[in-house]
């Protein structure tokens, strides 16, 4: 038996459709054409997911500079229902955890999880988010309308301001 193939590839002019279709069946939520039109300009932060060479997932993300700092927001990630399970889900936030190690420049990665989604929190959980807030009324047409948001902390800001990476330990913890 050979041996399935998980790659990811660039969101382009020609694909795009296939990231509409496939958002569409996996999420409750739609997105609208400007969604789609930053997605095009993302760069590495936009993949779509190939499962021996047929559209199964994709990831979206954007770069958040409120709340005075720099953090990575995952917009979307979704793999189709019959693809879980078989690692496309972790190639892709693999993906983006590899994106924000080689920029070395973000405080940490974020997204927001319908609340009885119970699968994408464990998922999510495995690699070291955590639920941080919930908000209630997130999700204008779908219920439960309420999401977490999950959190994977890179670098905390001390007291003073200054950053404080993840790998460094205080004094009381050497």
């Amino acid at each position: 038996m050979t041996r399935s193939k998980i790659e990811l590839g660039d969101v382009t002019p020609h694909n795009i459709k296939q990231l509409k279709r496939l958002n569409q069946v996996v999420f409750p939520v739609s997105y609208n054409d400007k969604f789609y039109k930053d997605v095009l300009e993302a760069g590495e932060l936009a993949k779509l997911a190939y499962y021996n060479d047929i559209v199964v997932g994709a990831v979206c993300c954007r770069i958040d500079t409120s709340e005075n700092s720099r953090r990575l927001y995952i917009m979307t990630l979704g793999c189709l229902y019959p693809y879980r399970r078989l690692g496309i889900g972790t190639k892709m936030v693999e993906h983006v955890l590899n994106y924000v190690t080689k920029d070395g420049n973000f405080d940490s990665i974020f997204l927001h999880v319908q609340v009885n989604n119970e699968g994408a929190i464990d998922f999510y959980k495995k690699f070291g988010f955590e639920i941080v807030e919930t908000k209630e009324h997130y999700y204008k047409r779908i219920e439960p309308a309420d999401a977490h948001v999950l959190q994977k902390t890179l670098r905390e800001k001390t007291a003073n301001g200054d950053v404080k990476h993840g790998d460094e330990k205080k004094d009381n913890e050497k």
